[in-house]
């Protein structure tokens, strides 16, 4: 594998929640949306962070090999995708080791910037923040193409999508977008199941230490019934919803 120099905002080296089985998950830096319930924003700035070959990277992921062997690999971020190269390597890095690796993006890159590394990945976990651009828009601050884009690659090339949603109280768990989404994404073969999660606040600090306005900050977290309804509304879409 080549070695490619890129910037990691942290590590959580037995993460349960990014992927199937127990996993290492490197969050990168760099983040061009300006999600309105981002928990990370401090993983916007791309010069942030740590600066890191991937061959140190991969030599750091392979100390936890026993714990991770049967589950793997997850990038993250922030965007992971903003760093294509390094990503890539990574990723390359693992698969010479025999790793299972996936990709926690929410397809903000352009496929003609990142393709390589989508394809290294064995598994996609897609976070769409909305399936009407207009909301996604009102999210994200940018339209949804490139999501779009990233998710008809996974179709026609047959990579296992795991689509993320986070449930926001009255931003994204209206009926009609739940109902949107799962029109959506009932068109895809390669989305193998729907994992919605609850809004919570436990990111509002850093925005606070940001200094930046934080425009939820007297949205509810969504509690289990509100999760449970969304899920219901998604199943009736003949999608396999966690």
């Amino acid at each position: 594998m080549e070695n490619v120099v890129g910037r990691v905002h942290s590590v959580e080296s037995f993460g349960t929640l990014d992927g199937p089985g127990i996993r290492y998950v490197l969050f990168l830096q760099g983040f061009p949306m300006r999600c309105a319930f981002c928990h990370n924003p401090d993983s916007w700035n791309m010069q942030g962070g740590e600066k890191v070959g991937s061959k140190d990277v991969v030599a750091d992921i392979l100390r936890y090999r026993n714990f991770i062997q049967k589950g793997g690999v997850t990038l993250s971020g922030g965007e992971p995708l903003m760093q294509p190269e390094f990503s890539a390597s990574i990723l390359e890095g693992c698969h010479e080791n025999g790793l299972h690796t996936a990709v926690d993006t929410a397809g903000s890159v352009s496929l003609i910037h990142c393709r390589k590394a989508v394809d290294q990945a064995d598994l996609l976990l897609l976070d769409i923040k909305a399936a009407k651009d207009e909301l996604f828009r009102k999210i994200t601050g940018r339209g949804m193409d490139n999501t779009l884009e990233l998710l008809n690659h996974c179709e026609n090339v047959q990579k296992p999508v795991w689509i993320r949603h986070v449930l926001v109280p009255g931003l994204t768990d209206g009926k009609d977008d739940l109902c949107a989404l799962g029109v959506l994404l009932s068109r895809y073969a390669c989305v193998e199941r729907v994992e919605v999660l609850p809004f919570h606040k436990m990111g509002e600090y850093k925005w606070e230490a940001l200094g930046v306005p934080y425009t939820l900050k007297d949205t509810p977290a969504a509690d289990e019934e509100d999760v449970e309804r969304a899920r219901w509304l998604l199943k009736a879409y003949g999608l396999k919803v966690k």
